[in-house]
């Protein structure tokens, strides 16, 4: 039986796992487009990821002109979800070192999951699409636990280290890793450690969310759970 500290690690996905801004900027400007907004830079749009589809559009209205009604803002929802489906990996990548973790994961006996904001069909879409999704047990997305129960709400943290044998049972043998105060809220509201990555989209500075550690690159990553 492996001595690694955990059973189940959990992962957020854009900013985590993969480094998806260009795609997701793209479907904000359609969306700004089609309002009659000016654009925003690709690299702006990493301020406004974090919390779901919904909560980017509202940041990216808020920097372009402000919010509009609440009809015209489901339209331009659903254009953003819609254009994000159809270029869901056009640019999007794994970060740097990330698969070749996951990998010594499994190998000292892990079973992983993904936790995002993401609604779930594209957040499985976006890992079918860059050939990830086996390496997870469990996936789970902003919508799976029904309304206003996605992150910061501990459920699908919960759902998640239940699925790959962690969970109360099992005190002390699950960890989320993440890049926002999402993943944080989560984790403490599921009683979990959390690790941050700092080469994600921080909605502040990364040594302000309070993880429990920083990795600046996977190649740290079960170094930093070792620590734990």
């Amino acid at each position: 039986m492996s001595n690694f500290p955990f059973s189940a690690v959990l992962f957020d996905l854009d900013g985590t796992l993969v480094d998806s801004h260009p795609d997701l900027a793209h479907a904000v400007n359609h969306a700004l487009m089609l309002e009659g907004r000016a654009p925003v830079p690709l690299d702006d749009v990493r301020n406004f990821i974090g919390g779901g589809a919904g909560v980017m559009l509202e940041r990216a209205l808020a920097a372009t002109g402000g919010p509009v009604a609440e009809a015209r803002f489901a339209e331009l929802h659903t254009a953003l979800l819609d254009h994000y489906r159809a270029h869901i990996a056009d640019f999007t990548l794994p970060y740097p070192g990330l698969i070749a973790a996951l990998e010594e994961l499994a190998a000292r006996g892990c079973k992983l999951a993904v936790c995002t904001n993401k609604l779930e069909a594209p957040a499985r879409d976006l890992l079918d699409a860059l050939g990830m999704t086996a390496h997870f047990t469990a996936i789970y997305g902003g919508d799976s636990m029904g309304p206003g129960r996605a992150k910061p709400e501990p459920d699908m943290l919960l759902a998640a280290a239940a699925a790959c044998g962690g969970g109360p049972n099992f005190p002390g043998r699950a960890a989320m890793i993440g890049d926002t105060s999402f993943d944080v809220n989560a984790a403490r509201n599921a009683e979990m450690p959390v690790v941050l990555f700092a080469g994600g989209y921080p909605d502040a500075p990364v040594d302000t969310l309070g993880g429990d550690a920083v990795i600046g690159h996977f190649d740290d990553l079960v170094t930093a759970l070792e620590r734990l």
